[in-house]
């Protein structure tokens, strides 16, 4: 038969991106891991996604470094400032970064503040100076910023809000809430959805009855009205840190049951196979067979799962916040920002107030290509 006639051409192992050249025998001797990663690196939106999270979550760690700005610092002078624009080029000569100066004045009939841009304060930006301080991790005491104004100048990349904030400064604040929000609340959730659902599926009978009602029951609620109804039970005088543990643990407790019939479903239709009945004869537990058997053969469904709940975990957290039932003053997180484009109008005159919506679209674009990725590396029945 010619390869014509099989439709497709022959497999060839040395074609397996990232796959060393020695030959058919790297595929024979490659480990599980190695093979997830070869598979995975085909993948190019998904590569792009790691690696968008990856910088994205290591700059948590320098939030502080990273803005220009404190989260709380206040310039009266330039209330809803729109953004200045970065520039490298001023009347046909290359400089180093720059933006223009505000030029402000009142409309006399709405008292609306009007900026324009003044050509001729050309404000220098610094790099790796000293500005406002700030507690890293609220632990160190320190001062220095990737990126300051010119003395005496300005440098609001995306505008300010109607107190004199600097907007980019408060969304890279803000990052920290909303990503890491996604990270304890799947914790929570894949922790529930794995334990109830493979009890449910392992045992049957009466503990599979009481999880399938439990569940049955808390889906039956509608999902905003209950997670706004959990959130306004937080009582008001709580420091914002526990206010964020506890909208973290409100969005885990009702995110698991989805995952839990999923896993339970996986679980009852692999009991009875004859891998998990072997392991079963030769006196392997429940729990061994559990998660060193069946959940193995399903880890691709448990990492799409994963993927695609932190991103409702971090729209979750988003929505509440917008709806000022979520993080609270003076913790910020992105649907914090957002609080303050709930006004039609306020767009409209002020659009940069919306940006804040951008990372929350990117972010979960990147998880969902990621899980893409992840699921098919993941699949063992996936062919090269």
């Amino acid at each position: 038969m010619s390869r014509r006639d099989l439709g497709r051409e022959p497999f060839d192992p040395d074609a397996i991106a990232g796959a060393p050249r020695v030959g058919g025998a790297a595929l024979a001797a490659a480990s599980p891991w190695q093979l997830f990663w070869w598979r995975f690196r085909q993948h190019r939106m998904a590569t792009a996604a790691l690696g968008f999270l990856v910088l994205l979550y290591l700059s948590l760690f320098a939030t502080e470094f990273l803005a220009p700005y404190h989260r709380d610092s206040r310039d009266p002078a330039h209330i809803l400032a729109p953004p200045q624009r970065l520039r490298f080029v001023h009347e046909g000569e290359l400089r180093a970064p720059f933006v223009y100066g505000y030029r402000m004045r009142l409309d006399p009939r709405t008292l609306a503040r009007l900026y324009e841009e003044d050509r001729s304060r050309i404000e220098p930006l610094r790099f790796f100076c000293h500005g406002d301080r700030y507690r890293l991790w609220g632990l160190i005491e320190a001062d220095l910023h990737l990126v300051c104004p010119a003395p005496g100048g300005s440098f609001f990349l995306l505008g300010t809000d109607r107190l004199g904030r600097d907007l980019f400064s408060r969304l890279v604040y803000g990052a920290r809430v909303s990503l890491t929000v996604g990270l304890c609340g799947i914790a929570v959730s894949f922790l529930l959805g794995i334990l109830f659902g493979g009890l449910s599926g392992y045992y049957g009978g009466l503990v599979d009855h009481a999880v399938q009602r439990t569940i049955e029951v808390i889906r039956s609620f509608p999902t905003i009205p209950l997670w706004l109804s959990l959130s306004a039970a937080i009582p008001v005088w709580w420091d914002p840190i526990w206010v964020y543990f506890g909208i973290t643990l409100i969005l885990g407790l009702i995110d698991w049951t989805g995952l839990a019939r999923a896993v339970r479903s996986k679980v009852l239709a692999l009991r009875e196979e004859d891998f998990a009945q072997a392991a079963r004869l030769i006196g392997a537990g429940p729990r061994r067979i559990v998660f060193r058997h069946l959940l193995p053969s399903f880890a691709s469904h448990l990492i799409a799962s994963v993927t695609l709940s932190i991103p409702s975990m971090i729209l979750g957290e988003t929505a509440l916040s917008f709806l000022g039932l979520g993080v609270r003053a003076p913790m910020v997180s992105w649907g914090v920002l957002l609080n303050d484009a709930q006004n039609i109008n306020v767009i409209v005159l002020y659009p940069w107030l919306v940006t804040p919506v951008v990372p929350v679209i990117a972010v979960v674009l990147a998880f969902n290509f990621l899980g893409d990725g992840l699921r098919d590396a993941a699949d063992p029945y996936r062919s090269w």
